[in-house]
């Protein structure tokens, strides 16, 4: 395995806010932080927006990327002790927020998660391939990639140039890194004892018409195995729901109360 030639970072957009609440997002597979940016705009309203990198030729395990995580977030913290933190995961992402919760329960108030790869196993198709994608050359994989887009995504539901965006971050993690990470959620181990423990009210978003992941069925067993969670089921949404012109995550959070009560004050203010 080679060294790993640079560490995971936080992507901000241009306007910071540092009155507001802290969001930390994590993001899928790619591990860019680019595919957020659809939703940015709409979330700058009322956060202060964090997005996590993970560098392409990063092979790190679980517990290291999760201790780096952790560190990442504790610096932000210090800077402004006294906001609130949402922390929120799409895909593998979401499977990574599990595990930084568990890690620094302290750290964070509320938590959201997309799609959450946890779900992986329960496709043993997925899981399979997996086994077998490194044996595939390079300029395969990447020109198989375009196949994958419509499993990905509803491409009718996405924007031309995020289209592009979902290529570019696919073809911009080489096939070592993408049967690492593959690897990585094929053991990912979290338990209903272990989610038990995570306390903070938790949004659980699932596309309706995922076709990757069984997206629907794990937000039920998530949503029945922590303490305090809601569902959130977009009936006509794909795994990377994100990218779609008509969903728009802060208004989402808004129309399940999700937003605290001092958040609120600021949406009031901005609306």
């Amino acid at each position: 395995m080679p060294d790993v030639k640079s560490h995971p970072c936080f992507l901000t957009p241009r306007l910071l806010n540092p009155d507001h609440p802290l969001f930390v997002f994590l993001p899928g597979m790619d591990g860019t932080g680019q595919l957020l940016r659809a939703q940015t705009e709409g979330l700058e309203a009322a956060f202060d927006i964090r997005c996590l990198v993970i560098p392409a030729d990063d092979l790190t395990s679980w517990d290291d990327l999760t201790e780096q995580v952790v560190a990442l977030i504790k610096a932000e913290v210090e800077k402004q002790p006294q906001r609130s933190v949402y922390l929120c995961g799409e895909s593998f992402g979401g499977c990574l927020v599990m595990k930084v919760a568990l890690r620094a329960p302290e750290l964070f108030d509320r938590i959201i998660l997309i799609n959450p790869a946890s779900s992986f196993n329960q496709r043993p198709l997925l899981a399979w391939g997996s086994l077998v994608s490194g044996w595939i050359p390079e300029v395969l994989y990447r020109a198989g990639s375009v196949w994958l887009l419509p499993f990905l995504a509803h491409l009718e539901r996405v924007a031309p140039r995020d289209r592009r965006a979902l290529l570019d971050a696919i073809h911009s993690v080489p096939p070592k890194t993408v049967l690492w990470r593959l690897s990585l959620i094929r053991d990912f181990d979290v338990d209903a004892s272990q989610l038990r423990r995570i306390t903070q009210p938790t949004l659980v978003i699932a596309g309706g018409t995922d076709r990757l992941l069984p997206s629907v069925s794990e937000a039920q067993r998530l949503t029945s195995c922590l303490p305090d969670a809601e569902m959130v089921v977009l009936p006509k949404s794909g795994h990377a729901c994100l990218l779609e012109a008509d969903v728009n995550l802060y208004a989402i959070m808004k129309a399940e109360n999700f937003l605290e009560r001092r958040d609120k004050a600021s949406l009031l203010a901005v609306s």
